[in-house]
């Protein structure tokens, strides 16, 4: 079938005058209505309208009708799919999936920076498309390629639409084959790459969606027609004649396809070798359909009903026409929010009066001949219309002479810079930064919102510095003296007692530290050059030394490690630094002797989420209020100390680099730095470094809070061949297994703490995404752990007070 082209530059924006039309494809969307399939096992759920919350409820055969959760906890869509069924929290920031036969709950998905848009559900696999139009599968593959507007999963394989260009991708393989033995259903696999197919199939085609049945997918194109491309066995891809944009969407299973017309919502079946064609829903309007694999089901509009039909659908117990015992059911989702396009009829009394059900407003491009059920006339242009366009070319001749004024002035502007260097680097930069060690970081200054309105932080930063990232060197001694104290060789020898094995604490990136103690009794760290010829080589390319005096005699934050002082004197080169009296954070977590809950301070969670906000204000003030910013290179569990009060800092800058703008920036140092387990993978293997790359380090860190495990460790079980931390926490926190992760020397999580260490857990995962471009800026971690730490202190109203949080189970 072709389609139609459009009329070039006609866009016409219609609005449906009745409920939002949802349809979807055999795993379904993010609706509020779903199927779910599976051996003997058949269930529908639906929200519930008419009640102060949106609970989910279910139908399942031989249980009758169960609520998965206390009606307290709402929902905003829900999805199904082979044996499972999973709820979008109201707010879009948590998925809880549950077991359709025992209604065991799970948490599959928590983020309030990145929610989720829509879920879908096949046999193998459960994806969402998020807020940021990603696709995130908790189970079975990713795809790698997006941005996408549109996914949809069935029997082995999901398919999307890209969103800049309306392509098809689809991933996956091994589709299920249902056959018939004993009079009781059950699976074989084909060993197919129908996903390559079906992609291939549509590669010459712009698709407004797509979904997903068995061995087939069907869509809509740009030019409203509907398209179906796959396996044809059943009759699934015999698309009856339509208009453009004729239906609003399509719904799949295993062999047969249905569709609802936008003029009355009237349903559509071809397919499944004729058994839902017939006249089964005539003269029936639907709000929106789903299918399981050999039956659909619809939410009537007449009454929210729900009645189901299909060669697979048990009519001994409710015959087509005949509603399931369900209370009435929501058309779609309750929001708060104002509606664009209108509020759906009914809307209040079905959300009782908390939030409104919005409709759904579609951009259709129309051809010269509008389709049969759409002909409405263009408006004649009047005097007025003419007036209004003479208007207009008045308008642009002003624009255009403003905007000219405007050019001449930037290249005057930019005459001046050049003339006085500026474009080049030769006017030095202040050797500043953002004010306050105590005031970005005050006990006493308002916590930032957990709200996606946190990104703007990042963004309106003043930024200054030359384009290209270089280290910034502090040339001798004499330029230090205006930014460090500078001490004598021989007073810090006095110090250390001559540098005593005694008072050896550790080393960092250029040498050991020691502690000392100062003639006036204040006590210090002191970190002395190796003078190897070993060490000599690498300093010649790092010059760590150089490199830490010239940060940290410019940064000042209460989570850095403060510099005292340094001492130049012949081929000793050394660096003075406040004392941290509880050590490295590293030595806490991994000392073989904290093997008891009462051994450490830090084996409570409260302390753990606590350290872990501490260390990221620390690397944020690096990466957002340094002039010029900073990456650190090497963040590691070694690298955070705790002084006194148990506050956490960052230290050890002998990697650190500097540059301008860390969100644009990518930069290609000679060689990648950094540690064994904590290094940035995309780093390490492409030599593009960004401020990203801190992130993944900071993501290992969080995975050794959460653990209690080294980034590499070893184990009986792997037959003491060393083990990645990332590799081995991250397939069980994306299944939601969290709970088998933790370390043992804290016990459980209370109900207060649950919801906290899922956070730790699931922005864990995202920090250490291979891909820099996939994970969290330091303002988003800053942001979620605060709410964690807050969550952890007082928890009322939490999801994981319920008994349906993963880490209760």
């Amino acid at each position: 079938m072709t389609s139609p082209p459009p009329s070039a530059g006609v866009i016409l924006i219609l609005l449906i005058t009745s409920a939002t039309t949802t349809i979807f494809a055999l795993g379904g969307g993010a609706t509020t209505l779903a199927a779910v399939y599976g051996g003997a096992t058949t269930t529908i759920c639906t929200l519930v309208a008419s009640q102060p919350t949106q609970p989910i409820q279910c139908w399942t055969r031989g249980k009758g009708v169960r609520t998965p959760l206390p009606s307290a906890t709402s929902f905003s869509a829900v999805s199904g799919g082979a044996d499972v069924f999973c709820g979008i929290t109201s707010g879009a920031a948590a998925l809880l999936c549950w077991d359709a036969d025992s209604l065991t709950p799970r948490r599959l998905y928590y983020n309030v920076l990145n929610p989720i848009n829509s879920i879908t559900i096949g046999d193998s696999q459960i994806c969402v498309l998020t807020n940021l139009n990603d696709v995130v599968c908790l189970r079975g593959e990713s795809p790698n390629k997006g941005p996408f507007k549109e996914i949809s999963c069935g029997l082995g394989f999901c398919c999307s639409v890209v969103e800049f260009n309306d392509s098809v991708v689809c991933w996956g393989r091994n589709v299920r084959d249902r056959v018939s033995t004993n009079s009781e259903w059950s699976y074989r696999y084909m060993n197919v790459d129908i996903a390559y197919d079906i992609e291939y199939s549509f590669s010459n085609i712009s698709m407004m969606n797509v979904f997903v049945g068995g061995g087939h997918a069907c869509g809509i194109s740009v030019s409203g027609l509907v398209i179906c491309k796959g396996n044809n066995d059943h009759g699934q891809l015999n698309v009856p004649s339509n208009s453009s944009y004729e239906f609003s969407g399509l719904a799949l299973g295993a062999n047969h396809s249905c569709a609802i017309r936008r003029l009355d919502n009237s349903i559509v079946c071809w397919g499944g070798n004729g058994g839902f064609s017939g006249g089964l829903v005539d003269g029936v309007s639907f709000e929106s359909i789903v299918a399981g694999v050999d039956f659909t089901c619809g939410l009537v509009s007449s009454n929210f009903s729900v009645v189901c039909w299909g060669v697979g659908w048990p009519n001994e117990l409710y015959p087509v026409g005949v509603s399931l015992p369900l209370a009435k059911s929501l058309p779609g989702a309750c929001v708060w929010r104002s509606c664009e396009c209108g509020t759906y009829p009914q809307s209040q009394e079905l959300c009782s009066r908390n939030g409104n059900i919005c409709r759904d407003c579609d951009v259709i491009p129309v051809s010269n001949t509008p389709p049969p059920w759409l002909s409405i006339p263009p408006p004649p242009l009047t005097v007025k219309d003419s007036s209004r366009s003479r208007g207009l070319r008045r308008g642009l001749v002003v624009f255009a002479v403003v905007g000219s004024v405007g050019t001449f002035a930037g290249i005057l502007t930019i005459i001046y810079c050049l003339w006085t260097g500026v474009l080049f680097g030769k006017n030095k930069i202040h050797n500043s930064v953002r004010p306050s060690t105590n005031d970005v970081n005050n006990n006493n200054a308002p916590k930032s919102s957990s709200s996606p309105a946190i990104f703007s932080r990042s963004f309106t930063l003043g930024r200054q510095g030359s384009r290209l990232m270089r280290r910034q060197r502090s040339g001798t001694s004499s330029k230090h003296t205006e930014r460090a104290e500078e001490f004598l060789f021989s007073d810090l020898v006095a110090a250390t007692n001559n540098f005593s094995i005694e008072n050896k604490i550790g080393a960092g990136s250029f040498g050991v530290v020691y502690r000392g103690k100062l003639p006036e009794g204040r006590e210090v760290a002191i970190k002395r050059e190796e003078t190897s010829a070993k060490t000599k080589k690498l300093q010649e390319k790092e010059n760590a030394f150089e490199s830490e005096l010239a940060f940290l005699s410019r940064l000042h934050h209460k989570h850095l490690v403060r510099l005292v002082g340094y001492c130049e004197e012949g081929d000793e080169r050394l660096l003075v630094y406040d004392y941290m009296k509880n050590g490295a954070l590293y030595d806490h977590l991994h000392d073989q002797n904290n093997v008891e809950k009462s051994s450490s301070v830090l084996n409570s969670w409260r302390m753990r989420i606590k350290i872990a906000l501490d260390a990221a204000r620390g690397i944020e003030y690096l990466h957002n209020y340094a002039v010029p910013p900073i990456i650190h290179r090497d963040i590691k569990s070694s690298n955070i100390l705790l002084d006194a009060n148990w506050t956490a800092r960052v230290s050890d800058f002998g990697l650190s680099l500097m540059g301008p703008d860390l969100d644009d920036l990518e930069f290609k140092p000679l060689k990648a730095a950094g540690t064994v387990g904590y290094i940035d993978p995309e780093y390490y293997e492409l030599n593009v470094l960004t401020a990203k790359s801190d992130v993944y380090g900071f993501g290992v860190v969080l995975l050794e809070l959460l653990t209690g495990k080294k980034a590499v460790f070893t184990s009986v079980e792997s037959g003491r061949s060393p083990i990645n931390l990332v590799d081995f926490a991250v397939p069980p926190i994306q299944g939601g297994e969290v709970a088998g992760l933790l370390d043992p020397r804290i016990g459980p999580p209370d109900s207060r703490e649950a919801e906290t260490v899922e956070q730790l857990a699931y922005t864990a995962m995202h920090c250490v995404n291979y891909q820099g471009k996939e994970r969290p800026t330091m303002t988003d971690i800053v942001s979620i752990l605060e709410t964690a730490l807050s969550l952890c202190d007082c928890s009322h109203g939490s999801i994981s007070s319920d008994p349906l949080s993963i880490l209760s189970e």
